[in-house]
């Protein structure tokens, strides 16, 4: 039987108790889910199953991530809740592509964990395996494993196999309704930078659970979490490129300073700025050019050695680094800061 997976949370319990109604039955799982956005949290997801099928001896099929095909496919649903016709769309390209590999694999049955989600709706979800079935030699094997307790029984699992939980379906229009009202999408914001992980971020997660061992615990801790809107800075009015350093949270939206352009340090009273030199900064982290810097950046770990050096711990001034000390520069600048948590190992 190919089993069609949307998550680790979902498919665990159901794989298992798939297991214990069909012993004899060959599992094969398949992961296809390019519903989900972004990419990094589809790779999150994708690494938590895999992991939770290696624990069960269950094989798993990666599927492709055809986001952009998902994207046209449910073009003009955008705007729909949750439980909608967006979401009955989406089952229909799912489960379509799952019929059609289990015919491929010669698999006489088919099913999906989505049945097992406590927010997915099972009539939507058998519309959509009709509608897979059409045309195919194929039988779609349902059953409802949230009755009797099941829901709370899957959740204690989860928890107690360290599992990832995430915080919404998968899509990023169901996510724009869920998060309308925040300034910041954290769940869409990541880091232009290769070598650069950002708190609390998909890609921070994944590191977490991929360094997880059974002798691990999983803890939250509650952070004060940063992201830079926007920032600009010019000469002349005209562009004059710089690196603005992690945590350089910017109260005022607009800064004109004086500097002195023999100083590699200039400290600002206007919002506590402090704006430095390349070569100064390059103590601190050692880079070949500033272009370098500019396109790789360093770890926020290395940002906040030199951060602590210029202003002690737990400081959010706005640090600018520039090649050249100009002596007029025009800040236009946004950012946030936001309580928020991130997992960590015991």
């Amino acid at each position: 039987m190919l089993v069609h997976i949307c998550c680790s949370v979902d498919s665990h319990y159901f794989l298992q108790e798939l297991r214990k109604l069909l012993p004899k039955e060959r599992l094969i799982g398949y992961f296809y889910d390019p519903n989900i956005h972004p990419l990094s949290e589809y790779e999150l997801r994708y690494f938590d199953v895999k992991r939770s099928c290696d624990k069960l001896g269950i094989e798993l099929i990666k599927g492709e991530y055809d986001y952009n095909e998902w994207i046209n496919y449910v073009k003009g649903y955008e705007n729909e809740p949750e439980r909608g016709k967006r979401c009955q769309k989406c089952f229909d390209f799912r489960l379509e592509s799952s019929a059609n590999l289990a015919v491929k694999l010669g698999e006489k049955t088919f099913t999906t964990t989505l049945l097992t989600s406590p927010k997915k709706d099972l009539e939507q979800l058998n519309l959509s395996m009709q509608e897979a079935l059409k045309g195919k030699n194929l039988d779609f094997f349902c059953v409802d494993f949230r009755k009797n307790g099941g829901i709370n029984k899957q959740l204690e699992l989860a928890k107690k196999d360290k599992l990832y939980h995430q915080n919404y379906c998968g899509c990023i229009y169901g996510l724009n309704k869920q998060k309308s009202e925040n300034e910041l999408i954290k769940e869409l914001s990541t880091s232009i930078y290769k070598d650069l992980i950002l708190p609390s971020s998909a890609e921070q997660r994944l590191q977490i659970f991929s360094s997880l061992k059974d002798e691990n615990e999983i803890i939250r801790k509650k952070i004060l979490n940063y992201r830079l809107l926007y920032a600009k800075t010019f000469c002349k009015n005209e562009f004059f490129k710089s690196f603005i350093l992690f945590y350089s949270h910017f109260t005022t939206s607009k800064i004109s300073l004086s500097l002195d352009t023999n100083k590699d340090v200039n400290y600002c009273n206007k919002d506590g700025l402090c704006v430095l030199t390349f070569a100064y900064a390059n103590r601190f982290f050692s880079l070949k050019s500033f272009d370098e810097l500019c396109k790789n950046a360093i770890s926020i770990n290395k940002q906040n050695e030199l951060r602590k050096h210029l202003f002690g711990d737990y400081s959010l001034n706005p640090i600018i680094i520039l090649e050249q000390i100009p002596k007029k520069l025009e800040i236009i600048a946004k950012s946030i800061i936001f309580d928020d948590f991130e997992f960590c190992l015991l």
